[in-house]
């Protein structure tokens, strides 16, 4: 005998916004930002050296995504300067960091 399954949307959704899932989404991104850390250029001649890289922080919440539907996990630098370190340096020229980018390819993984 075959088992049956019947799918409700209004049950799904309870289960995606659920204290557990949004827990978990907050542990991966602290993953995520521990590795963001660990890569995170240091400028040891600048005016603030490290403060980039102690400007990760990680929240989370059950209402989040696109439709406000799920739980989600955000991971984010709070510099100032942080969109130019991620997609470049500021010099014409100069190739991008994507710390982030790297971050969570790299820790993103089932971890």
């Amino acid at each position: 005998m075959a088992a049956r399954f019947k799918m409700k949307k209004k049950g799904v959704g309870e289960m995606l916004r659920m204290p557990g899932m949004e827990a978990e989404m907050l542990r991966r991104a602290e993953v995520i930002k521990g590795v963001a850390q660990a890569i995170s250029p240091v400028d040891v001649g600048g005016p603030h050296p490290g403060h980039y890289k102690e400007s990760w922080e990680t929240d989370s919440t059950a209402r989040g995504g696109r439709r406000r539907d799920r739980a989600v996990g955000y991971v984010r630098n709070t510099a100032h300067y942080a969109r130019w370190v991620e997609y470049s340096n500021g010099t014409p020229g100069a190739p991008a960091h994507h710390v982030l980018l790297r971050a969570a390819l790299l820790g993103g993984r089932n971890q």
